[in-house]
This record gives structure tokens, sequence and C-alpha cells, in this order.
């Protein structure tokens, strides 16, 4: 199936998806705002704290914001167009993997057409304000590689939490039942990914660098961003997720080779 195809028709299955949430309006109002609610509560968290500190391990207010802001647009993206990945395991309890196995279409295009979680888009709004103050507050100096190095770190990002998505579903042909272990990489990353990586010690720094590649999509360029180094090749490092995306996916066709169907 050409691009153009591809393209077409998950524009398809996410119409699909957005019209059936239109049906409850005011279900879907709520939840919006609601999540916004919830993320504000966190914009307002780290308020506080920086009422009664200056910076933590040199970094301030609006690195903090600018952070966070990165980290949670990123993730919210993520859950917008990854979801199916994350409900896979009741795709599979039900049946419904043996019927798209049948199908002459991508496995991948129809498992994350199956949910376009549009309502999960009210954080987006806490974290275009966290962007906005934390971008008007800095002292960025905004150039073509800054400008690349921001949108990197979102793209990036997306793609990191959708490859972490891909990694749980996968596990699902084995065990079946969801692995809510790997929330601890997904959500818990989300939470402590308000802080750039090396506040939590060498050792959280160490594990996010060569196991689950957060550095690469949060720290390293970060640093650049901020003008805490001259080290441009920093600007270019969240390209490396693509890699770790390529790791998730042939452990997703493991599995797939390996289904044998779940009996329902």
């Amino acid at each position: 199936m050409g691009i153009k195809k591809t393209v077409t028709l998950y524009c398809k299955y996410a119409s699909i998806c957005v019209r059936s949430l239109m049906q409850y309006k005011v279900s879907f109002v709520l939840m919006i705002v609601a999540r916004f609610i919830i993320s504000f509560g966190e914009f307002l968290a780290i308020t506080f704290l920086f009422s009664g500190f200056e910076e933590i391990k040199g970094y301030t207010y609006s690195d903090i914001l600018l952070c966070f802001a990165v980290i949670q647009i990123s993730f919210v993206l993520a859950e917008v167009f990854g979801e199916g990945f994350q409900v896979f395991s009741g795709t599979v309890k039900r049946g419904e993997f043996d019927r798209m196995l049948l199908r002459p279409c991508s496995l991948i295009l129809q498992v994350i057409g199956t949910k376009f979680e549009i309502e999960r888009t009210g954080p987006l709004i806490t974290a275009g304000i966290m962007l906005w103050i934390g971008i008007r507050s800095s002292q960025i100096q905004w150039n073509v590689l800054t400008i690349w190095t921001l949108i990197a770190m979102i793209v990036g990002g997306t793609l990191l939490f959708i490859g972490l998505f891909m990694l749980g579903a996968s596990f699902c042909f084995y065990f079946i039942e969801d692995t809510s272990l790997l929330n601890v990489l997904t959500y818990g990353a989300k939470t402590h990914g308000k802080y750039p990586i090396d506040v939590y010690g060498k050792g959280i720094m160490g594990f996010c660098t060569y196991i689950i590649p957060y550095t690469l999509i949060q720290y390293y360029p970060l640093q650049y961003l901020l003008g805490k180094t001259t080290q441009w090749q920093f600007a270019f490092y969240p390209v490396g997720i693509i890699i770790f995306l390529i790791a998730c996916y042939m452990v997703w066709r493991i599995g797939v080779r390996n289904y044998r169907s779940c009996g329902s």
C-alpha cells in the first residue's frame, strides 16, 4: 500500500473515531476540561515550588517550564496517535486482532486506527501556556538551529512514546493481559520529565541514555537549546530515536510472527 493510500485510510479511521466521540458532545467537552484541570495542577505545582527557590541544579523556572512543556506535548500527541497500542490487550482478547491478520492492510495502521483519542488534547492547552511562558522568560537565542532543536525534541519525544506503546503491545502476544509494568516507562517518564534528567542523578541518567533513550529527546538537546553547551550536534540527537523506533518495530514483528490466536 502506497504512502498516499495509507494516509488517506488513516484519515478515514480518524474521522470515524472523531464522529463517534461527537455523539456524546458533553462527555467529550468534560473529558477535555478534566484533563486540562489535572495538567494545570502540575503547572501550579511547579510554580509553587519555584516560589521558594530560584533554581534547581542550575535550571530556572523558565527552563523547567520549557522542559516539561516539550514532554507534555510529546506525550499527548503520542496518546492521540498511538492509543491503539495502549488498548491492544483488549484487541487481542476479543479476537479482533485475528480479523486484522486477514485484511490486506498494514497491521500497525489498523491498530492505531482503532483509537484516535482527540479528547486527550486537554493537556495541550496547559503545555502551550508553559511553552509560551518558558520561551518568553528564557534567554534562548532563536535561530534556525534552535528552532529545529525545539521541533525535533517534540517530534522525537512523540516517536519515543509511540515506540514504548508499541513495545508494551508486543508483550500482549505472549501474556494477553495488559503489561501495566511498562507504564513506569511511559506515564512515569511524563511525570519525571518535567525536570531535566540530570536532576535525578547519574544512575537515572545512565538508564535514560543506554536503556530507554529519553536523554536523546530531553536532556542533550535541552542543553543546547538553553545555551548550556556549544556542542551543536546535540540538536540532532532526537534523530537517534528512529533507531529505537525500529528496534521496537522489530520486537513487534517477532510478536506477530509468534502469535497463535487467543482462542476467542
